[in-house]
C-alpha cells in the first residue's frame, strides 16, 4: 500500500503542521530558558551560591540530553505526534510542585524531570518534517521550525524576568504552566497525525552501532566539539549577564534586564539569512564570519556602558544562531547514512554545550568576572576553528 502524498505549502496541512511544532517548540524553549533571569532571585531565596543557582539550567539540560537519547529510540517506534503531546502536557504540570516546593533540591529533582521529558518535542520534531513535509520545501518547514525555537527563548526569559520582578518568581512559573496547558490543547486540534510514519524494525542495539559510528568519524566530531563550544560561550554568556546587570554601575531591575532578551529577534533573522548566504558564498566560510561576528559581539559587551552591552548582544545573537545553524546543516553533509543519529549526536553536543556554560563557567564569573567571561567566550570557538584548520591543513586534508 502506498503512503499519503506528503504536504506541500500550498495546502492548510503543512501550516497545521509548523504552526503546531512552532508552538510546541516556542512553549518548550521558553521553558528550558525560563530560571535563566530567576538566578539572582534564586541566590537570595535559598540561601545558595551563583553556582548551585545555576544548576537549575545545567541539571535541566542533563535531562535533556538523557531524554533525547531515550525518547528518540521509542518515537522511532511509536510515532512522532503523540511525543509532542505528552512532552507538552507534563513539562507544564511539572511546574506546579516547583513553585509550591520551598526546597532548593526538590527544584533541581524537578527541572532534571522536566529536561527530560521536554526532549520528546525535540526528539520528534525534525523527524515528523521529514515524513510529513514534501522534500521540496522541508528546508523552508525546518527553517521556520527553528525561528519557533529562536522565538521560545526569548519569549521565556522576558516573561519570567518581567513577571518576577514586578510580582514574584512564583507567578512566572504558575503563567508558564498554565501557557503549556493551552498549548496542549491547542495541539489537539492543530497538530495533525502522523500519515508517512513508518515503525522501526531496527533493534535498539542497531541504533546504537549508528552512534558508534558517527563518533568514529573526525569529520562528524569536529562539528560535533564545534557544538559544544559556541553553545558553551552563548549560554556563559547569557547565564551571567542578570547578574552583571542588577550590580553597580547600572544597578537594573530584573524587568529592566528582561527587555535586552529580544536581542533574540537577530537570531531569528539571522539563520535563514545564513542559510541563504552559505548557499552562494559557502558554508565554512559564512560560517566563519559568523563565529567572527560572535566574537566581536562579546568583546562589544566589556565597557561599562549599557547601550554597548544591548548592542553586543544582538550581534552575540546574529552570529550564534548564524553559526549554529551553518553547523547543524553540515552535519547532513559529513554522513551518507544514519543521518537521523547523526543529527541526534548533534543536539546532544549541542546541550552538554548548554550544560557547561550555565555551570562551568561559574567559577571564570567569580574569579575574573565579567571582563574574564566575556574573553573567554570571544576567544574559544575561533580558537577553537583556527586550531582544525591548522591540523587539517598540517594533515593536508582539503578544507
Amino acid at each position: 500500500m502506498s503512503l499519503p502524498t506528503k504536504s506541500t505549502i500550498r495546502e492548510a496541512r503543512f501550516w497545521r503542521i509548523i504552526i503546531g511544532l512552532g508552538i510546541a517548540s516556542v512553549f518548550i524553549f521558553a521553558a528550558m530558558y525560563a530560571m535563566q533571569p530567576l538566578l539572582p532571585i534564586l541566590t537570595k531565596q535559598f540561601g545558595v551560591s551563583v553556582a548551585t543557582a545555576s544548576l537549575t539550567m545545567s541539571i535541566n539540560t542533563i535531562g535533556l540530553i538523557i531524554g533525547l537519547i531515550i525518547l528518540g529510540f521509542y518515537s522511532d517506534r511509536l510515532g512522532r505526534s503523540v511525543f509532542v503531546k505528552t512532552s507538552i502536557l507534563l513539562t507544564a504540570l511539572l511546574f506546579i510542585p516547583m513553585f509550591l516546593t520551598h526546597s532548593f533540591a526538590v527544584i533541581l529533582a524537578l527541572r532534571f524531570l522536566q529536561g527530560f521529558v521536554m526532549a520528546g518535542v525535540l526528539a520528534a520534531a525534525l523527524a515528523y518534517i521529514n515524513e510529513e513535509i514534501h522534500g521540496r520545501v522541508v528546508s523552508m518547514a525546518t527553517a521556520l521550525y527553528i525561528s519557533f525555537n529562536s522565538t521560545g527563548g526569548m519569549f521565556g526569559r522576558f516573561v519570567t524576568g518581567y513577571i518576577a520582578e514586578r510580582w514574584s518568581w512564583e507567578l512566572s512559573l504558575q503563567l508558564l504552566g498554565i501557557i503549556g496547558v493551552v498549548v496542549f490543547f491547542m495541539l489537539l486540534f492543530v497538530l495533525p497525525k502522523s500519515t508517512n510514519f513508518q515503525p522501526s524494525t531496527e533493534t535498539i542495539r542497531k541504533d546504537m552501532e549508528g552512534f558508534g559510528f558517527h563518533l568514529k568519524n573526525p569529520a562528524l566530531l569536529i562539528v560535533f566539539g564545534l557544538g559544544i563550544v559556541l553553545q558553551l560561550c552563548f549560554t556563559g554568556m547569557w547565564t551571567f549577564l542578570p547578574f552583571h546587570l542588577t550590580a553597580s554601575p547600572f544597578l537594573l531591575t530584573l524587568d529592566e534586564i528582561s527587555y535586552i532578551y529580544f536581542a533574540y529577534a537577530f537570531g531569528i533573522i539571522g539563520a535563514p539569512l545564513a542559510g541563504v548566504l552559505a548557499a552562494k558564498y559557502g558554508l565554512r566560510k559564512v560560517r566563519l564570519i559568523a563565529i567572527v561576528l560572535l566574537m566581536a559581539g562579546c568583546l562589544i559587551t566589556i565597557p561599562m556602558k549599557l547601550p554597548l552591552i544591548v548592542i553586543g548582544y544582538c550581534v552575540i545573537c546574529l552570529g550564534f544562531f548564524s553559526a549554529h545553524s551553518l553547523t547543524a546543516a553540515s552535519v547532513s553533509k559529513e554522513v551518507t547514512h544514519h543521518k537521523g543519529s547523526a543529527s541526534s549526536l548533534y543536539l546532544v553536543s549541542y546541550y552538554v554545550g548548554m550544560a557547561a556554560g550555565s555551570t562551568l563557567t561559574s567559577p571564570l564569573w567569580e574569579v575574573a568576572g565579567w571582563t574574564g567571561l566575556t574573553l573567554f567566550s570571544a576567544s574559544v570557538p575561533i580558537v577553537y576553528v583556527l586550531l582544525i584548520r591548522l591540523r587539517q591543513r598540517k594533515l593536508g586534508v582539503a578544507h
